[in-house]
């Protein structure tokens, strides 16, 4: 009698906690939805274009890998590289010029000029495309303000090449910098600057020991973020350098509309497909680290 209750008990109790645990995933199910297809079906979409090759004259499709080993031959491969190559140097250059400013943010004693920057910051990491490329090219480019005032050309400055374009993007790029590293600032404890200066360190020895080791998967993190912000921006460097500076972006775009090659539809892809797995490899160095950085700043 005794062994039948105690069952009966525990029937109604796991019943309740499976109830719970539906009801906890309820709520995140039009999220999922939403995910799925957005996200989803395009990926899958993309992944099966990347392996189809389509015969011009039949019609017929056929899986291959040809479209991924075109993707990385020749001029798509140069891009790709060009690509990785600018947006690991406008993101590095970002990550050392932002952290400075948001210290100085962090730090500052008013209220309103930490509240004035970081909505600034909100606003011009989201200002690009066409008119930021209008901006600098109106300001910096062969007939610019600034480039007439100060014969910039003289001097051998050129707003569309590589480095004109960097500079470009660290407008957009140094703000957001400040907005994803302000909060791990905020985490950086007082206490432990004072035990560092009790025990005779400078803040040099400070930051070089303690903040910047703590600091660290945070700022790679915002590096990968500025690098996937960078990697993927296309209307800027479409309306400012077109094919002067070789791109991703660019080339799959005129796979898309054939303005290279007719029927690289797929191309494009495979293209597509090669930039989702450098970000992924980007992303799997830092998901542990920040693991590891949360425990100091929790």
């Amino acid at each position: 009698m005794t062994a039948t209750l105690a069952k009966a008990d525990v029937v109604p109790a796991a019943s309740q906690k499976r109830g719970r645990r539906v009801a906890g995933w309820l709520p995140v199910v039009p999220l999922l939805v939403v995910v799925a297809i957005a996200f989803g079906i395009p990926a899958l979409a993309m992944l099966n274009g990347a392996f189809t090759v389509k015969d011009q004259t039949t019609g017929a499709t056929s899986y291959t890998t040809a479209n991924l080993t075109d993707s990385l031959q020749g001029a798509y491969f140069t891009a790709l590289v060009g690509s990785v190559k600018l947006s690991a140097v406008s993101a590095g250059i970002a990550t050392v010029l932002g952290l400075p400013l948001a210290q100085a943010v962090v730090t500052s004693r008013f209220r309103a000029l930490r509240e004035a920057v970081l909505t600034a910051s909100g606003v011009l990491a989201n200002f690009g495309g066409v008119p930021l490329a209008f901006a600098f090219v109106a300001t910096l480019g062969n007939a610019g303000v600034l480039t007439r005032h100060f014969g910039l050309t003289d001097k051998g400055w050129n707003l569309y090449s590589f480095w004109g374009l960097a500079i470009v993007y660290l407008y957009f790029l140094i703000p957001l910098m400040v907005l994803t590293i302000t909060p791990a600032l905020d985490g950086l404890r007082s206490q432990w600057r004072e035990a560092a200066q009790n025990n005779g360190a400078t803040s040099t020895q400070y930051w070089r020991h303690v903040a910047l080791p703590v600091l660290a998967p945070s700022l790679l993190g915002g590096f990968v973020l500025l690098f996937g912000s960078a990697f993927a921006a296309y209307a800027t460097a479409a309306a400012m350098v077109g094919s002067a500076v070789p791109l991703v972006t660019l080339q799959i775009a005129d796979a898309i509309s054939g303005n290279v090659l007719v029927g690289q539809e797929n191309v494009a892809l495979a293209l597509s497909l090669d930039m989702v797995l450098i970000a992924g490899v980007v992303m799997a160095v830092y998901l542990p680290l920040q693991r590891r950085s949360a425990r100091w700043l929790a």
